[in-house]
């Protein structure tokens, strides 16, 4: 399963670029009801950094394990090494439009266990990636 999110904000690349390498930038981009909680992360993500995470969904804990790759200046990719999904590879990238506007694109690609409970908490995180990125354009654009 793919899915696919542009947005565009009023800031230069490299502030976009410098904001999504923050660890703590993904807490903060992440809509209510969720709670983000990083266990370990180092501040400014790089290539090959770990970050270990809880999402909370309410009283449910879902505990992830992802490791940063491909980074460049336009983007990098976050490779889920364990999490509730069977696999998921979510690409961030940052396009210039010009010296003070910039395009993220966000395309995940994913798959969703085939196991009875994670299969259903799969589907709904699925299906809640548009208001979830919809938000993070919101957020995004408030914050950089």
């Amino acid at each position: 399963m793919t899915y696919q999110h542009r947005f565009q904000v009023d800031a230069p690349l490299a502030a976009v670029a410098n904001f999504h390498a923050l660890s703590t930038s993904m807490a903060a981009i992440t809509p209510p009801p969720v709670v983000v909680r990083v266990q370990r992360a180092p501040a400014y993500l790089q290539e090959g950094d770990e970050m270990e995470f809880t999402l909370w969904l309410g009283p449910l804990p879902l505990r992830w394990l992802a490791r940063i790759e491909d980074v460049s200046p336009t983007g990098f990719t976050d490779r889920q090494l364990h999490g509730p999904f069977a696999g998921w590879v979510h690409q961030h990238t940052f396009l210039p439009v010009d010296e003070r506007t910039t395009v993220v694109a966000d395309e995940i690609r994913l798959s969703i266990r085939r196991h009875f409970w994670w299969g259903l908490v799969g589907l709904g995180m699925w299906l809640s990636l548009p208001l979830l990125f919809a938000y993070r354009a919101w957020k995004t654009r408030q914050l950089v």
